[in-house]
Protein backbone atom coordinates (compact mmCIF):
# COMPACT_ATOMS: atom_id res chain seq x y z
CA UNK A 1 0.00 0.00 0.00
CA UNK A 2 1.27 3.67 -1.00
CA UNK A 3 2.51 6.03 1.81
CA UNK A 4 -0.52 8.44 3.13
CA UNK A 5 -0.69 11.76 1.90
CA UNK A 6 0.62 14.18 5.12
CA UNK A 7 -2.07 16.64 5.15
CA UNK A 8 -3.21 18.82 7.80
CA UNK A 9 -7.30 20.14 8.13
CA UNK A 10 -8.37 23.77 7.97
CA UNK A 11 -10.74 23.23 11.11
CA UNK A 12 -13.52 25.69 12.27
CA UNK A 13 -15.25 23.79 14.32
CA UNK A 14 -18.38 23.64 12.03
CA UNK A 15 -20.29 21.02 10.22
CA UNK A 16 -18.68 21.47 6.81
CA UNK A 17 -15.12 20.89 8.31
CA UNK A 18 -16.31 18.08 10.43
CA UNK A 19 -18.26 16.29 7.41
CA UNK A 20 -14.98 17.00 5.59
CA UNK A 21 -12.76 15.62 8.08
CA UNK A 22 -15.14 12.45 7.84
CA UNK A 23 -14.78 11.79 4.57
CA UNK A 24 -10.82 12.41 3.93
CA UNK A 25 -10.83 9.89 6.86
CA UNK A 26 -12.75 7.86 5.25
CA UNK A 27 -10.45 7.41 2.10
CA UNK A 28 -7.38 6.09 4.10
CA UNK A 29 -5.41 7.94 2.15
CA UNK A 30 -4.17 11.17 4.43
CA UNK A 31 -1.77 10.98 7.57
CA UNK A 32 -4.02 14.26 9.08
CA UNK A 33 -1.63 15.77 11.31
CA UNK A 34 -3.27 18.67 12.46
CA UNK A 35 -6.36 20.69 12.98
CA UNK A 36 -5.71 24.09 12.06
CA UNK A 37 -7.67 27.20 13.51
CA UNK A 38 -7.66 31.05 13.13
CA UNK A 39 -8.54 31.72 16.41
CA UNK A 40 -8.60 36.21 17.83
CA UNK A 41 -5.89 36.01 19.91
CA UNK A 42 -8.03 39.02 22.02
CA UNK A 43 -10.84 37.15 23.11
CA UNK A 44 -9.59 33.32 23.04
CA UNK A 45 -12.38 32.55 20.56
CA UNK A 46 -12.74 31.27 16.89
CA UNK A 47 -12.53 33.76 14.38
CA UNK A 48 -15.76 35.34 12.76
CA UNK A 49 -17.39 32.01 14.65
CA UNK A 50 -17.37 33.20 18.36
CA UNK A 51 -17.04 29.69 20.05
CA UNK A 52 -14.45 29.78 22.67
CA UNK A 53 -11.12 28.04 22.70
CA UNK A 54 -11.62 25.80 25.08
CA UNK A 55 -14.74 24.26 23.50
CA UNK A 56 -12.58 24.12 20.25
CA UNK A 57 -9.60 22.03 22.41
CA UNK A 58 -12.42 19.83 23.57
CA UNK A 59 -13.36 19.44 19.49
CA UNK A 60 -9.63 18.92 19.33
CA UNK A 61 -9.35 15.87 21.80
CA UNK A 62 -12.39 14.17 21.41
CA UNK A 63 -11.37 13.80 17.46
CA UNK A 64 -7.82 12.98 18.65
CA UNK A 65 -5.84 15.18 15.92
CA UNK A 66 -3.77 18.06 17.75
CA UNK A 67 -5.21 21.62 17.39
CA UNK A 68 -2.60 24.16 15.71
CA UNK A 69 -4.17 27.46 15.98
CA UNK A 70 -3.40 30.92 13.98
CA UNK A 71 -3.75 33.32 16.06
CA UNK A 72 -5.14 37.12 14.85
CA UNK A 73 -5.88 40.50 16.33
CA UNK A 74 -9.59 41.16 16.67
CA UNK A 75 -9.76 42.64 13.45
CA UNK A 76 -6.98 41.49 10.95
CA UNK A 77 -7.01 43.22 7.67
CA UNK A 78 -5.87 41.18 4.98
CA UNK A 79 -1.96 41.56 5.30
CA UNK A 80 -2.00 40.37 8.93
CA UNK A 81 -4.00 37.62 8.05
CA UNK A 82 -2.10 36.10 5.24
CA UNK A 83 0.84 36.45 7.02
CA UNK A 84 0.24 34.72 9.93
CA UNK A 85 -1.40 31.80 7.77
CA UNK A 86 1.85 31.94 5.69
CA UNK A 87 4.05 31.32 8.76
CA UNK A 88 1.96 28.94 9.76
CA UNK A 89 1.72 26.89 6.81
CA UNK A 90 5.62 27.10 6.35
CA UNK A 91 5.73 25.50 10.17
CA UNK A 92 3.15 22.62 8.72
CA UNK A 93 5.31 22.34 5.50
CA UNK A 94 8.45 22.06 7.68
CA UNK A 95 6.93 19.49 9.62
CA UNK A 96 5.67 17.26 6.36
CA UNK A 97 2.99 18.60 5.16
CA UNK A 98 2.21 18.70 1.84
CA UNK A 99 -1.55 19.10 1.66
CA UNK A 100 -4.60 21.31 3.05
CA UNK A 101 -8.02 19.92 3.35
CA UNK A 102 -11.10 22.52 2.86
CA UNK A 103 -14.47 21.75 3.67
CA UNK A 104 -15.75 24.08 0.85
CA UNK A 105 -18.07 23.11 -1.70
CA UNK A 106 -19.25 25.86 -4.32
CA UNK A 107 -17.55 29.36 -4.09
CA UNK A 108 -15.17 29.47 -7.07
CA UNK A 109 -13.65 32.34 -5.92
CA UNK A 110 -12.76 31.00 -2.09
CA UNK A 111 -11.16 28.12 -4.05
CA UNK A 112 -8.97 29.73 -6.58
CA UNK A 113 -7.84 32.06 -3.92
CA UNK A 114 -6.96 29.57 -1.37
CA UNK A 115 -4.97 27.08 -4.58
CA UNK A 116 -3.15 30.46 -5.38
CA UNK A 117 -1.62 31.63 -2.29
CA UNK A 118 -0.82 27.87 -0.94
CA UNK A 119 0.56 27.15 -4.51
CA UNK A 120 3.07 30.16 -3.52
CA UNK A 121 4.41 27.56 -0.63
CA UNK A 122 3.97 24.15 -2.72
CA UNK A 123 0.87 23.04 -0.63
CA UNK A 124 -1.88 21.58 -2.66
CA UNK A 125 -5.17 21.86 -1.79
CA UNK A 126 -7.80 18.98 -1.93
CA UNK A 127 -11.72 19.81 -1.65
CA UNK A 128 -13.27 16.81 -0.27
CA UNK A 129 -16.70 18.43 -0.71
CA UNK A 130 -16.49 20.20 -3.79
CA UNK A 131 -19.62 20.89 -5.67
CA UNK A 132 -21.48 17.64 -3.56
CA UNK A 133 -25.26 19.08 -3.63
CA UNK A 134 -25.42 20.99 -0.26
CA UNK A 135 -28.81 19.76 0.37
CA UNK A 136 -28.09 15.91 0.34
CA UNK A 137 -24.59 17.29 2.24
CA UNK A 138 -26.50 18.66 4.99
CA UNK A 139 -28.69 15.17 4.79
CA UNK A 140 -25.66 13.03 4.82
CA UNK A 141 -24.13 15.13 7.61
CA UNK A 142 -27.67 14.35 9.98
CA UNK A 143 -27.67 10.74 8.84
CA UNK A 144 -24.32 9.92 9.98
CA UNK A 145 -25.51 10.88 13.87
CA UNK A 146 -23.59 14.15 13.70
CA UNK A 147 -24.63 17.12 16.08
CA UNK A 148 -24.36 20.48 15.20
CA UNK A 149 -25.57 24.09 17.22
CA UNK A 150 -25.67 27.57 15.14
CA UNK A 151 -23.66 29.89 17.20
CA UNK A 152 -23.62 32.66 14.55
CA UNK A 153 -26.31 33.69 11.92
CA UNK A 154 -25.27 36.66 9.49
CA UNK A 155 -28.81 38.92 10.31
CA UNK A 156 -29.09 39.99 6.20
CA UNK A 157 -30.56 36.26 5.61
CA UNK A 158 -31.77 34.86 9.08
CA UNK A 159 -32.81 36.70 12.12
CA UNK A 160 -31.88 35.82 15.74
CA UNK A 161 -34.73 33.19 16.42
CA UNK A 162 -32.48 31.05 14.13
CA UNK A 163 -29.46 31.38 16.89
CA UNK A 164 -29.19 28.16 19.31
CA UNK A 165 -31.32 26.09 17.10
CA UNK A 166 -29.55 22.30 16.59
CA UNK A 167 -29.63 21.30 12.77
CA UNK A 168 -32.31 19.05 12.10
CA UNK A 169 -35.13 18.31 9.30
CA UNK A 170 -37.34 20.85 11.64
CA UNK A 171 -34.05 23.62 10.95
CA UNK A 172 -33.68 22.79 7.66
CA UNK A 173 -37.30 23.05 7.00
CA UNK A 174 -37.53 26.93 8.25
CA UNK A 175 -34.80 27.87 6.46
CA UNK A 176 -36.04 30.54 3.89
CA UNK A 177 -35.59 29.75 0.42
CA UNK A 178 -32.80 32.18 -0.52
CA UNK A 179 -30.42 30.32 2.30
CA UNK A 180 -28.03 27.71 0.78
CA UNK A 181 -28.85 24.74 3.81
CA UNK A 182 -25.47 24.57 4.14
CA UNK A 183 -24.69 28.22 4.42
CA UNK A 184 -22.05 28.15 2.28
CA UNK A 185 -22.74 31.99 1.71
CA UNK A 186 -22.30 33.07 5.12
CA UNK A 187 -25.53 32.82 6.04
CA UNK A 188 -24.75 31.21 9.43
CA UNK A 189 -22.13 28.92 11.20
CA UNK A 190 -22.14 25.91 13.71
CA UNK A 191 -20.38 24.36 16.37
CA UNK A 192 -20.39 20.46 16.17
CA UNK A 193 -20.74 18.79 19.27
CA UNK A 194 -20.83 14.74 18.13
CA UNK A 195 -20.78 12.33 15.95
CA UNK A 196 -19.06 9.59 14.15
CA UNK A 197 -15.47 11.38 14.59
CA UNK A 198 -15.54 12.04 17.87
CA UNK A 199 -14.76 9.48 20.70
CA UNK A 200 -17.04 11.76 23.28
CA UNK A 201 -19.33 14.63 22.76
CA UNK A 202 -18.37 17.70 23.58
CA UNK A 203 -20.38 19.32 27.17
CA UNK A 204 -21.54 22.86 26.81
CA UNK A 205 -24.77 24.79 27.88
CA UNK A 206 -25.61 27.89 25.65
CA UNK A 207 -25.66 31.36 26.76
CA UNK A 208 -26.58 34.72 25.94
CA UNK A 209 -27.17 36.07 22.18
CA UNK A 210 -25.45 38.55 21.24
CA UNK A 211 -25.32 40.85 18.23
CA UNK A 212 -22.31 42.73 16.99
CA UNK A 213 -21.82 45.18 13.43
CA UNK A 214 -18.84 44.70 11.51
CA UNK A 215 -16.90 46.84 8.84
CA UNK A 216 -17.34 45.10 5.71
CA UNK A 217 -14.19 43.49 4.51
CA UNK A 218 -13.06 44.50 0.80
CA UNK A 219 -11.81 41.38 -0.36
CA UNK A 220 -12.60 37.74 0.94
CA UNK A 221 -13.25 37.14 4.12
CA UNK A 222 -10.53 35.84 6.37
CA UNK A 223 -12.03 32.80 8.05
CA UNK A 224 -15.22 32.87 5.83
CA UNK A 225 -17.26 31.63 2.79
CA UNK A 226 -18.78 35.19 1.66
CA UNK A 227 -17.76 38.47 0.09
CA UNK A 228 -19.66 41.24 1.77
CA UNK A 229 -21.41 44.12 -0.78
CA UNK A 230 -22.58 46.38 2.31
CA UNK A 231 -19.94 48.87 4.20
CA UNK A 232 -21.05 46.87 7.35
CA UNK A 233 -22.91 43.64 8.59
CA UNK A 234 -24.41 42.46 11.18
CA UNK A 235 -24.02 39.17 12.78
CA UNK A 236 -25.76 37.66 15.63
CA UNK A 237 -23.57 35.02 18.21
CA UNK A 238 -25.18 32.55 20.85
CA UNK A 239 -22.58 31.72 23.29
CA UNK A 240 -21.32 28.51 24.18
CA UNK A 241 -19.98 27.68 27.71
Amino acid sequence: MADKITAYMNWSGGKDSALCLYKALETNQYNITCLLTSVNAVHNRISMHGVRRSLLQAQAESIGIPLQTIELPEQPNMTEYEQGVLMKVNELKQSGCTHAIFGDIFLEDLKVYREKKLEEVNIECVFPLWKIDTTALVKEFISLGFKSVIVCVNDKYLDKSFCGRIIDQSFLDDLPADVDPCGENGEFHSFVFDGPIFKNPIPFVKGEIVYRQYDAPTNTDNNEHSKVQSSQYGFYFCDLI
